[in-house]
This record gives C-alpha cells, sequence and structure tokens, in this order.
C-alpha cells in the first residue's frame, strides 16, 4: 500500500497494533521511501513500545541518510544498530498503557498480546452503514422558501406516520365541514395558550392553513397538551362546535416508535463503547479518567469492544460562552483537536471510531451540523476515525444507532415538566424527543435550526439505540424497545457549569452488547 499520506501511514500502523506522535507521522511521509522509512522503525522499534516517537524516526532516518552516504560510517554500526542505540536512549513509554519503563498494564509483569494492540480481531466480520449524513450535502442560503421547503418536508414525513391512525381531513375541507361532524386532523403545533376557563387551545397548521382545536382540562388527554411543542406535529380527533369553528378534541396522537418496534441484533458477540463530551481542551478535562479507559481497552476484558461511537463535543471549542477562556488548557481550536488527536490514538488501532460534532465543536452551530472540514479532518488523522453530521444513523452489524448530539435536550427539559424529562434522568427527555419523531422539533428557540432542501432532524427510521450526549448526566432506559442512552462526560465541572447548577457525572463509558443490546457502564474516575 503507497503510504504517501499521514493517514494512510496511520492506519498501516494500526494494522501492524502500534501508535505515533503525530510529528513522527509526518517526519515518516516527508521521506524519500516512506514505506522504507515505517519497515526500518518498527524493526528497530523497543519490544515494550506501542508507539512511535518523533525521536526515534529522527533516529531511523539519520542513520539511514549516513549508511546512503559513508557505507563505512565511523563506528562501523549498522543503521539498525545506531537506531537501537538511539530508541534506548530516548524511548518513551506508551501513552496506552501509562506504565514507565519495565512496568506491565497487567498483572504478572508481562504485557500482553492485547495491550501491543492486536487483539486477534477479524475485521472482515465488521459491517456498518451510514445514513443521514448531510455533510457536503448543505444547499439552505437562508431565503423564505428553504424554510418553507424543511417545514413541508417534514410535515409530509411525520403525517404519513399518522394517517393510518386516524381519517385525516385537510383544514379547508374541515372549514366547510357542518356543526356537530366527527372529524380528524393532522398539524403542525404553531400555538398553544390556555383559556380563562382552564382549557387548552392548540392551533394546528397543515399545507392548507390552520384550525383551533379546544382540548377540555377535565379530559385525561389534558395531561398530553403539556407534552406539546412547538412545530410537532400531531393528530387530533374530536368534534366540531355547533358553528363548526372550533373542534373539541376527544383524542391526541404523536407520531411515536410503534409498541410492536423489535430492535435488530448483532450475530456475533461484539461491543460498543458510547462516549461523548470530552472536552479536550478544558482545563477541567479529565485526563487521568481518559487513561484508565484507554488502558482498559487493551485489556483482555474488553477485547469485544471493536468500535468507538462518540456524539460529539470532542473539544472545548473557543468563545462558547462567556469567559470560557479563562477555564481553558489550549486556547487555539486547532491545538486543541490536535491534542485529541493523540488521545485518541491510546485506543487500541483496531478499533472502528465514528463521531459526530457538538455544540463545541468547529462547525456550524444550526442543526444539522455538517462533519468536519477538510482542515480538521487533516488533523484528525488517527485510526482513521470518521466523522459524520449531527445527527446521523450509524448501522453497526444490523444494529440501528441514532447519533445525535443533543442540545434540544435543553429546551426539552426547560418546557415540559419535571415528571416528563429532567436533568437527573436525561434519557426521559429522549423518550419525548422518540414519541414525537424529531430530535429538535421547536424552531425559533434555544436550538439553533438551518433550513435544508429536507428535514435531516426528523426520525424516518424507528432506531434500536437512541445515543445523546450534551448534558453530562449519564441516564439510560428503554422506549417501545428503543435503547435511549444519554453516555455523560470527561469532563469536571466546570465554573460555568457550577453557575447553571450543572453537577456532571464524568468519567463513565457505556459498553453496549449488539448482540442482546445490554449494557453496562463503567466508571473511570
Amino acid at each position: 500500500m503507497p503510504l504517501e499520506t499521514p493517514a494512510r501511514i496511520v492506519s498501516e500502523l494500526a494494522s501492524r497494533g502500534y501508535n505515533a506522535e503525530r510529528e513522527a507521522v509526518t517526519r515518516i511521509a516527508d521521506a524519500p521511501d516512506p514505506a522504507a522509512t515505517l519497515d526500518r522503525a518498527l524493526e528497530t522499534v523497543p519490544d515494550d513500545a506501542l508507539k512511535l516517537t518523533t525521536d526515534h524516526v529522527d533516529s531511523v532516518i539519520e542513520a539511514t541518510e549516513t549508511a546512503r552516504s559513508d557505507p563505512k560510517a565511523e563506528s562501523g554500526s549498522t543503521p539498525a544498530s545506531q537506531a537501537d542505540a538511539a530508541a534506548s536512549a530516548d524511548h518513551d513509554p506508551s501513552v496506552s498503557t501509562g506504565t514507565t519503563p519495565g512496568s506491565s498494564a497487567v498483572e504478572g509483569g508481562t504485557v500482553p498480546h492485547e495491550t501491543e494492540g492486536s487483539r486477534d480481531v477479524d475485521t472482515s466480520l465488521r459491517a456498518i452503514e451510514v445514513a443521514n449524513d448531510m455533510t457536503g450535502q448543505s444547499t439552505g442560503t437562508g431565503e423564505y422558501s428553504d424554510f418553507v421547503t424543511v417545514f413541508r418536508d417534514r410535515y409530509e414525513k411525520l403525517a404519513s406516520k399518522l394517517r393510518g391512525r386516524v381519517n385525516h381531513r385537510p383544514t379547508d375541507a374541515i372549514e366547510s365541514m357542518a356543526g356537530g361532524s366527527e372529524a380528524a386532523l393532522i398539524g403542525m403545533v404553531s400555538d398553544i395558550r390556555s383559556t380563562a376557563s382552564g382549557h387548552w387551545l392548540v392551533e394546528l397548521e397543515d399545507t392548507n392553513g390552520t384550525f383551533p382545536c379546544l382540548v377540555m382540562k377535565d379530559r385525561p388527554i389534558a395531561d398530553l397538551v403539556q407534552q406539546l411543542l412547538m412545530d410537532e406535529v400531531i393528530a387530533v380527533e374530536g368534534t366540531l362546535a355547533d358553528d363548526a369553528g372550533i373542534l373539541f378534541v376527544d383524542s391526541l396522537h404523536f407520531p411515536d416508535v410503534p409498541r410492536t418496534h423489535k430492535p435488530s441484533t448483532a450475530d456475533r458477540h461484539v461491543q460498543a463503547a458510547l462516549i461523548s463530551d470530552v472536552h479536550v481542551g478544558s482545563q477541567e478535562f479529565m485526563e487521568d479518567a481518559w487513561r484508565r479507559f484507554t488502558d482498559w481497552l487493551h485489556t483482555p476484558e474488553a477485547e469485544h469492544v471493536e468500535y468507538l461511537l462518540i456524539a460529539g463535543d470532542m473539544v472545548e471549542g473557543v468563545g462558547v460562552y462567556p469567559e470560557q477562556d479563562k477555564e481553558l488548557d489550549i486556547i487555539d481550536i486547532y491545538d486543541q483537536y490536535e491534542a485529541f488527536s493523540e488521545y485518541l490514538k491510546e485506543v487500541p488501532g483496531d478499533m472502528e471510531i465514528r463521531m459526530i460534532p457538538g455544540n463545541h465543536d468547529a462547525v456550524r452551530l444550526a442543526e444539522p451540523q455538517p462533519g468536519f472540514d477538510e482542515e480538521l479532518r487533516d488533523i484528525m488523522t488517527a485510526h482513521d476515525a470518521q466523522v459524520h453530521s449531527n445527527p446521523a444513523l450509524i448501522t453497526v452489524e444490523g444494529v440501528t444507532v441514532l447519533m445525535y448530539h443533543g442540545v434540544s435536550l435543553d429546551e426539552v427539559i426547560a418546557e415540559l415538566p419535571d415528571e416528563e424529562a429532567n436533568y437527573d434522568e436525561p434519557h426521559k427527555a429522549m423518550y419525548q424527543l422518540l414519541k414525537k419523531r424529531h430530535v429538535a422539533p421547536q424552531y425559533g428557540g434555544h436550538t439553533r435550526l438551518a433550513p435544508e432542501d429536507r428535514d435531516y432532524l426528523v426520525m424516518e427510521e424507528v432506531p434500536d439505540v437512541f445515543h445523546t450526549g450534551h448534558v453530562h448526566k449519564i441516564g439510560w432506559g428503554e422506549y417501545h424497545n428503543v435503547l435511549a442512552l444519554n453516555s455523560g462526560c470527561w469532563q469536571a465541572q466546570t465554573d460555568f457549569q457550577k453557575s447553571v447548577n450543572i453537577d456532571p457525572d464524568a468519567g463513565f463509558a457505556p459498553i453496549l452488547d449488539l448482540d442482546t443490546l445490554d449494557m453496562t457502564v463503567r466508571k473511570f474516575t
């Protein structure tokens, strides 16, 4: 395989069970013969090293150049022996194990086969597909027509999931019906207000107009009105008033996940680590916990963990909230991504890594968020990690995982009653999004939404797993057989979080069995 790019060199190193310092990869790529330089560097690397250092690669290149210019160099030593001597003097212990020279990450004093990065994993058994990735597909210009297009698309997609449940009539047809008639309407919530008598008036809009719907306060469905968000699509059934000017609602329906949903599972025992909110660059990034996690990934106990799915906020970012600069350990955004890439090298080289951006990452804030641009992708070369858009639908060996960073969870928690959505149980807010079949239904609030040629935020397909982050809290549960998981973070409490009363769940790694959808949450703090 040609090794003319750093990404291919990283991939080749990973296939042989090694990591490398970023500058070491650059030196190999710039060498006259990258393939030969890589082979020589690996031939002469110390037995207990898992990572090629820049000093070691420099010694190999220097020795090779010396041999070419003077085959009988003054010491009479070979390039290999010169490189060995340099490595002996300058060797930096592996950051993957966190060990010092002569020690081992595993009791017994010998470095296990897994720690070398080769875990006897048959990568040919892997299967991964990505849908709904809008990276490179953005068409929105911000014109009024773009907003009309995206909201029409939302309405049609969600209305199609409700038409089989009610005998829908468009608003203009209902307006012409006689008073006292039974009617059903599918519409987008355009207004919610209470009357002087304490009843609820909900205005629904379809592609033909709007129609007022009244939910009486003494009806059991009145509690459902408190779960409504603006701009979501629902269906109602009821009876028209005598003057046919309003619909008295008897039943209310959400697009929802069918109760009959049966999740898919993998055909073999294989696991995925689902994490989010690493926040490299923050003074509160929990480096020790991260290293304990990556050390664990090299142990026999983690031999079946072949996938790493990261739901956004890989770095802390710059200028995300007021006076954030006072809490930064790395003040340059590109340096933050370079540091994150180095930390990512600590995971086993044979792992498949998929990521989406979050609101701290260097992409637009409006959702859907595209994956990183080429400049950031060139920095993020570790293990050939792939960055998709937020949200994205990733099918891992038959198991469909909807990855969404989760900014809209703030809005859901703020708008709905505590028993329906709160920060201590973030999965309950996720249940609401599954019920609405949309990851960010409300436009014009806290969550910024971008108009595209279609609504990428609709849950057209029911996922088997719904994975979010953002709120820095651990929470998981099942909703109509869909596993909803918010995966916590790797950042200790910041001053800003203290000011808004956020007590993060940090240093946790949920491990999902893809063959059973059972989950174990491991703590590394």
